[in-house]
């Protein structure tokens, strides 16, 4: 059985009994002088941001959207050794050389050349920048895995991780050798890029950020929802901070410049300056339309609110929310102002953590508005948002709940 790793990525892994414990995120091998590369296992995710080895001996099936395995899985975290070579993660893009020729790789084939026994056996090639006179070749055809070389590109890496959910691409970022972060980060769009980021820990945040131009930073930033920018602007020293919000586009960082005069720890500092926001005049099916847009988070499209114009934060004055499940009962002719919830009264942007978290608690509500004291909506704080301040600050590294 021959199998190419990039098809690999993201593939479902299923215990003895059938349940599902994770997903496929790397294969592990190590190069031998000149000889295929012996496959030691496989890097599978089990929870969010929490990486494991399988032993390729315990794989039992390699199947079309499933890999099975047999006996127990050590849910140590995974760590790479010295000796091994991550085939997505440090093999794909590389510069080899085939027949004489400059080539970079953009696939490996793995096959099991014995009961529980697996090497890499090919290689996917292609010659020049784009992907012109691709070929599949012999692992012994193949000259340069053994150089570290220092620009390495990434469209290989990102093609096998291109269908990944923006949380899931940074976990697999997150594990990734500094270099080889770097160059991710550096040829994804902005807009992949600034959803990356919103999902890594201020660390790697930081770290990826300084490696960009000034103006290119300033630009992921732009396509950053505005309170993950404030947050991870707050994370920088004020004056570089500062330098980025000077190349912003004026009307992407006044919502940034706005949430940075709250302290972090409030409703203030923790909320998204754009929620959904209409007129009371506004129908229910107008309603609908603007929640059913795929870029708004559940959270944000759980609940609308309903101000006088203008609609944008800070807006006119706040009337009142209501809730998708009263929209859904609602005919679509009808006016937002006609089905305000008047149980739910606002929060203001001074609130303190533990009170914002026992107000969404007390309610039952995954969102709540935040009023100034002008009476105008500013934003809403989500549920995600406080579980991001509530939870310890190595979280999205899945450490939370090691018991190693």
């Amino acid at each position: 059985m021959k199998i190419f790793v990039a098809r690999l990525a993201g593939t479902p892994v299923f215990d003895p009994a059938g349940d599902q414990i994770g997903r496929i995120r790397d294969v592990v091998v190590g190069l031998r002088n000149g000889q295929p590369p012996a496959v030691h296992g496989m890097v599978v995710e089990v929870q969010p941001r929490r990486r494991v080895f399988l032993p390729i001996t315990r794989v039992r099936g390699i199947e079309a959207g499933a890999v099975v395995f047999t006996g127990r899985l050590n849910m140590r975290r995974f760590e790479q050794r010295a000796t091994e070579t991550l085939v997505i993660g440090q093999m794909f893009d590389l510069q080899v050389t085939v027949a004489g020729q400059p080539m970079t790789v953009y696939d490996v084939a793995m096959e099991e050349v014995r009961q529980s026994t697996w090497q890499v056996t090919q290689v996917a090639v292609f010659k020049g920048k784009r992907r012109r006179e691709p070929r599949i070749v012999n692992w012994g055809e193949v000259s340069g895995f053994d150089i570290l070389q220092r620009d390495q590109g990434a469209a290989g890496l990102i093609a096998a991780f291109e269908t990944m959910r923006a949380a899931d691409l940074a976990s697999a970022l997150h594990e990734l050798p500094g270099k080889r972060r770097i160059e991710i980060a550096a040829a994804l769009d902005d807009d992949r890029l600034a959803d990356v980021l919103e999902e890594l820990p201020p660390a790697d945040q930081i770290g990826i950020l300084g490696t960009l131009q000034p103006e290119r930073a300033a630009d992921v930033l732009e396509e950053m929802d505005p309170d993950d920018a404030a947050d991870l602007l707050q994370d920088l020293p004020a004056p570089e901070a500062q330098h980025l919000l000077s190349l912003m586009d004026p009307q992407e960082a006044a919502p940034v410049r706005r949430l940075l005069i709250y302290p972090e720890l409030t409703a203030g500092g923790m909320m998204t300056s754009e929620p959904v926001v209409l007129p009371p005049s506004a129908t229910v099916a107008e309603a609908l339309a603007h929640i059913r847009q795929k870029d708004i988070t559940p959270a944000m499209a759980a609940q609308v609110y309903i101000t006088r114009m203008p609609t944008e934060t800070p807006t006119g004055s706040y009337l009142g929310v209501t809730h998708f499940q009263r929209l859904l009962r609602e005919p679509p002719s009808t006016l937002l102002g006609a089905v305000i919830d008047p149980s739910i009264d606002p929060i203001r942007p001074d609130l303190a953590l533990p009170q914002v978290t026992f107000y969404l608690a007390n309610y039952n509500l995954v969102a709540a508005p935040v009023v100034d004291e002008l009476g105008r909506l500013v934003g809403a704080v989500t549920v995600d948002d406080v579980l991001d301040h509530l939870l310890p600050e190595d979280w999205r590294e899945g450490d939370a709940h090691d018991d190693d």
